[in-house]
């Protein structure tokens, strides 16, 4: 039996999906075993000035979002720093409802690497970034209810004996390639260079955009324009307050569509213990 004394829920969560399934599972095992619960975000650019540091007696949900199949690698660098020597550690990944592939495996990983043993691992759903009907209103009731059901089978595997090594997860090692749809012609073409339009008859100027945006690229003195790189989170699409922003690449679209045509079943989480 380990020797727990706080629960930790750290995530990166721009939308706000990755929070609701992490937070679930971290307060369920903090009221289940009676400690206290500290949530450590790292979505914002304040969030990411320091590394992510762990240690003995503390167990942790990192949580991610899974970014055509991967931990983004937008995070690498910053989780890379993080320092988990004699952490518990429990990797979690939400996905739009196509597939997480290897990024599981990969923050578990990355765990691992950090000092953090692994003894459990999830992967769940949360509503697609590109889209507002691809896995609409996830994580819902019953993805948090599976979310505080597997908090408690966390809290119950504490109570007896450990795996040795770490967490067994689905996934390949070496990791396969960042998932890239396919256009009709059978080309692949990248929207790492798309950025989000601003309809301005419809702004308010109210920088709630500015404030969300995990990379602070947003201009705040001209919200149409950008001051560094856009990860397509869906953060300042889906949380402006007057819908005045938007995407109309082509190639963005088509991707979206894509998906909303081929993923739309219920995908439901996995979890492993």
């Amino acid at each position: 039996m380990v020797k727990i004394t706080k629960v930790v829920a750290s995530y990166f969560s721009a939308t706000g999906t990755t929070k609701k399934v992490v937070e679930a599972m971290a307060a369920t095992v903090a009221k289940t075993m009676g400690l206290p619960c500290e949530v450590r975000s790292f979505t914002l650019p304040a969030g990411r000035k320091e590394p992510l540091t762990f240690g003995a007696g503390e167990l942790v949900f990192l949580g991610t979002p899974v970014y055509a199949g991967r931990v983004p690698n937008v995070l690498l660098k910053y989780i890379k720093t993080m320092v988990g020597t004699g952490a518990i550690g429990v990797p979690v990944v939400v996905y739009g409802n196509r597939n997480y592939d290897d990024a599981l495996i990969e923050l578990r990983d990355l765990m691992e690497t950090a000092g953090i043993h692994t003894i459990a691992g999830a992967a769940f759903i949360g509503e697609h970034s590109f889209s507002k009907i691809l896995a609409a209103g996830r994580p819902d009731e019953q993805d948090l209810a599976k979310a505080k059901t597997f908090g408690q089978e966390v809290a119950a595997k504490l109570a007896g004996k450990l795996n040795d090594g770490p967490i067994e997860v689905k996934g390949c090692e070496p990791y396969r390639p960042y998932y890239v749809p396919k256009m009709k012609d059978g080309s692949n073409k990248n929207i790492i260079k798309v950025f989000p339009k601003v309809d301005k008859d419809k702004c308010i100027n109210c920088l709630h955009c500015v404030k969300v945006c995990p990379l602070g690229s947003i201009n705040a003195e001209d919200v149409a324009t950008y001051n560094g790189f856009c990860i397509k989170c869906g953060a300042c699409v889906k949380g402006c307050p007057k819908g005045a922003r938007y995407y109309d690449d082509p190639v963005y679209e088509y991707h979206k569509t894509n998906l909303e045509e081929n993923f739309m079943r219920r995908a439901e989480p996995e979890m492993f213990l």
